[in-house]
């Protein structure tokens, strides 16, 4: 029987760094893929996530090391090349159990059989030199938001923007929260099992778990892969962060009534609200995209959910689906720039252009809008985005209710979130990661009055 052939990490997670940066593919999908394809060794999965996740989370910084050792400066090298001395950087600096030689050795080798002689020479002088020399200190007369920047690997703007909405002090922790490694969190299935059944599932089945810190539903996975329990498989939990669960508890729905989620995929909410109800009522659930509502099939159907009817569906137009004022409780978890989730999807701060941002308050807002029609007198209408940026959270909101007189803040909602109360605000919530090292979030609840 032949020796079964891996891929090379260090190869395999240039190419993935090359597709993320080039492509705008998204970390966790592309290494999920990879590692299921069964081409990486089981010891080298986990220095294959390193690589990744940490070359891309501290890009700028480690620009900022290479710049002082490329002659013509880094914009002069070709991509690839770049995305191979950020890699092996990383390692040097960042990573204590990879030896330095061993990480310049495999450089060079790459560079040798990716380029011609000069590239390899190029990037082994690069190396040596750093090996040498050692990396620049960031230079203390830098402006503080810049100086930050390049200690926290975020783009200045993002920075500049957090500041003016929420502090220093809050931009600062927010920033150093999302370098740490995020913890993977499921919800339990209150459909198919209780809390302590699942952690003593859990357990007997390899995982090292312990309660969540905000959601009655979390259950945080510390080591072990979840995705091979039967706990999973069977449907007893599924993975959603502990900030997301909020949501739908805010939401509130009661077995019987009538429900739509807007914006549905890929079903973590829709799912969950489903199993408040005891899946009993109706739960409407839309997605513009066909094949993520697939997804939210997949989810249903894994977790024994029977009152979810999927489809697709463009939320902006949901009145010619639907007659106004017909649901108890509506959700938008609005599209948005996803800057809530930097620790899980460390890409987004640099694949999100400001320019390319700004132009979400104005779908948010239609969205929000056409939702709003379908909500009955004294029902509820939930608000929610993973995003921590203002004007795609509080000002539509605000705008919204200026514009909306028939609503207003649902003053009895927050009482659905009773761990929550010190952190609510006009019956709406923000969530930073720094708080309970999830997710960030934003969520509002409001009551159409007539």
């Amino acid at each position: 029987m032949s020796k079964k052939m891996f891929k090379n990490v260090r190869e395999e997670a240039l190419r993935m760094l090359e597709r993320i940066e080039k492509e705008g593919a998204y970390s966790h999908l592309l290494l999920n893929h990879v590692l299921k394809e069964g081409t990486i060794s089981d010891k080298d999965a986990s220095l294959l996530t390193e690589l990744v996740y940490g070359t891309i989370k501290r890009k700028n910084t480690l620009d900022y090391f290479i710049e002082p050792f490329v002659k013509k400066g880094t914009a002069s090298l070709q991509s690839w090349v770049l995305q191979l001395l950020r890699l092996t950087v990383y390692q040097m600096e960042y990573l204590d159990r990879v030896p330095e030689r061993a990480a310049v050795h495999e450089a060079v080798q790459i560079a040798k059989k990716k380029g011609h002689r000069g590239v390899s020479g190029l990037v082994n002088g690069v190396l040596r030199s750093i090996q040498r020399e050692g990396i620049p200190s960031i230079d203390s007369r830098l402006p503080y938001l810049t100086s930050l920047a390049l200690e926290t690997s975020h783009p200045e703007w993002l920075l500049q923007e957090w500041t003016a909405a929420y502090g220093e002090v809050r931009t600062e922790a927010m920033a150093r929260t999302n370098l740490e490694p995020p913890v993977l969190t499921v919800r339990l299935n209150r459909l198919k099992t209780d809390k302590e059944s699942l952690l003593r599932q859990l357990e007997q089945e390899g995982c090292s778990v312990k309660a969540g810190n905000i959601s009655p539903e979390a259950v945080l996975i510390t080591s072990g892969d979840i995705f091979q329990t039967s706990a999973f498989q069977d449907g007893l939990c599924t993975v959603q962060d502990e900030s997301s669960m909020l949501v739908a508890r805010l939401l509130d729905p009661k077995p019987g009534m009538n429900v739509l989620d807007a914006c549905a995929a890929p079903g973590g909410k829709t799912t969950h609200a489903a199993e408040l109800m005891n899946n009993e009522g109706t739960l409407q659930a839309y997605d513009l995209h066909e094949k993520k509502v697939r997804l939210i099939e997949t989810q249903t159907e894994r977790l024994g959910i029977t009152n979810v009817q999927a489809a697709a569906l463009d939320a902006r137009k949901l009145t010619t689906k639907h007659e106004p004022r017909t649901f108890d409780r509506v959700l938008v978890d609005a599209p948005c720039s996803g800057l809530g989730v930097i620790r899980r999807k460390p890409e987004v701060k640099w694949q999100k252009e400001k320019e390319e941002i700004s132009r979400l308050p104005q779908i948010q807002s239609a969205v929000l809008q056409e939702a709003a029609e379908l909500v009955k007198t004294e029902g509820r209408l939930v608000y929610s985005t993973c995003t921590l940026r203002q004007q795609e959270n509080e000002e539509i909101v605000n705008s919204f209710l200026e514009n909306n007189p028939s609503f207003e803040r649902d003053k009895s909602a927050c009482g659905c979130l009773p761990e929550m109360k010190d952190k609510t605000s006009e019956n709406q919530l923000t969530i930073f990661p720094q708080d309970f090292h999830s997710d960030g979030f934003f969520m509002a609840a409001l009551k159409r009055r007539y």
